[in-house]
């Protein structure tokens, strides 16, 4: 049995191109999410002896996490250049480090939906923020590393 921790997983950001990616690790990042939910279609016959029969359709994913407000952080602006610009971030959400075989997580090229931020008086001032899949020569995909 292997356990992992959130503390060990990784949020990468693409500096490159899709097919010769350069991950960089955005390591300014609070709590993360990867939500991946599939729509669904009923398909009950009367043969189902009386249950409610689903397929899983299409899949929808997003990213929610936070972010210290940090305007000399790299990625932190390439995040919200992307949001101002309906630009796009191509993310690799692993649950280990890109270099380590067996990490895994998803990769998609995602539009920023959320850059809201939020400034507590004892506080950092942070944003929080939500990326999900967006039009791309390259949908989604599940990577494993090796």
């Amino acid at each position: 049995m292997s356990v992992k921790l959130g503390l060990d997983a990784r949020l990468y950001r693409n500096t490159a191109v899709y097919a010769s990616p350069t991950w960089n690790e955005v390591r300014n990042v609070k709590d993360l999410t990867l939500s991946l939910e599939a729509g669904e279609a009923d398909v009950t016959t009367r043969g189902n002896g009386g249950w409610r029969a689903t397929i899983a359709t299409l899949k929808d994913g997003s990213l929610e996490f936070e972010m210290v407000w940090d305007t000399a952080d790299d990625d932190f602006t390439a995040i919200r250049t992307a949001f101002l610009t309906n630009g796009t971030v191509e993310f690799a959400v692993l649950d280990g480090a890109y270099n380590t075989a067996g990490s895994q997580g998803l990769r998609a090229a995602m539009a920023i939906t959320n850059f809201s931020r939020s400034e507590p008086l004892e506080e950092a001032i942070k944003v929080s923020v939500t990326a999900k899949p967006t039009y791309s020569d390259h949908p989604p995909e599940w990577m494993v590393t090796t």
